[in-house]
């Protein structure tokens, strides 16, 4: 599994989420899809790379002030679509509310991460974003990076819809989604925003809650698809009612997708 995960010198998280098998017994075809952290702090040697990927459609998932505040840099020359959300309701993030509220122990940041899980399936902006990244894997000509901030929960969630939709079953889907936390050194990037959290809101945090706010759990994943089904019956008709994915959607993406 650790072999889809690609190292930049300063581009996180970055890894294929194709390569898999699926219920139809096709396989998605590796090199299509990407997902990634923010481009905001890539080298020059990043972008080089990054333009020799094929990438011919970015899903941006962050807020508008989450990309004033880290505009992504693109490789020289590339001019593929860009898909972003102008939604933008002025409030603060959810999380930096927290952060700034909370006891900051390991429960308190499990039990956040599970509600926020519950609620990303539903928010205006993701729903947009979530179909006409849909609407993009049946049409791009190349492939389709996916990213957030720290491309684990927005993204994960989108990586995990896009597993299920085209039949991957479920134990791939869940295995993909926790490479985050073989991805990115949780334990040993910890320390410095464990200080960093301190300095922001004046109260310590514990090393084992910063860990567990930085990596993902299968339990968030699984919280945000169990309130998918309670809303719509099932992920099947989430995508159709709420995405818009009909059958001949699905169709066009598998096919195109397809090693």
């Amino acid at each position: 599994m650790t072999d889809r995960i690609h190292r930049f010198e300063a581009l996180d998280n970055f890894r294929d989420y194709g390569d898999y098998g699926t219920a139809a017994g096709r396989r998605i075809a590796r090199g299509r899809l990407f997902r990634s952290a923010h481009q905001a702090r890539v080298s020059d040697a990043d972008l080089e790379r990054l333009g020799g990927l094929g990438i011919s459609a970015i899903v941006d998932l962050r807020r508008p002030g989450e990309r004033r505040e880290q505009p992504s840099r693109r490789p020289p020359g590339w001019a593929g679509a860009v898909i972003e959300s102008a939604h933008d309701d002025g409030g603060e993030a959810p999380h930096i509310t927290f952060l700034k509220t909370s006891d900051l122990t390991v429960d308190s940041a499990r039990a956040f991460m599970a509600g926020v899980y519950r609620q990303l399936p539903f928010e205006p902006p993701h729903l947009d974003l979530f179909a006409r990244y849909f609407r993009a894997l049946a049409d791009a000509d190349g492939a389709v990076l996916i990213h957030c901030a720290a491309g684990k929960d927005r993204t994960g969630l989108l990586a995990a819809l896009t597993h299920h939709l085209l039949g991957v079953h479920r134990d791939d889907m869940v295995a993909d989604y926790l490479l985050t936390n073989a991805a990115v050194d949780l334990a040993a990037r910890a320390p410095a925003i464990a200080r960093q959290l301190e300095a922001y809101t004046g109260r310590p945090a514990s090393h084992e809650a910063v860990v567990a706010f930085l990596g993902v759990e299968a339990a968030w994943l699984e919280a945000a698809l169990d309130a998918i089904a309670e809303r719509h019956g099932s992920v099947d008709a989430y995508l159709t009612q709420a995405l818009g994915v009909d059958a001949a959607l699905r169709d066009r993406i598998a096919g195109r997708l397809s090693a």
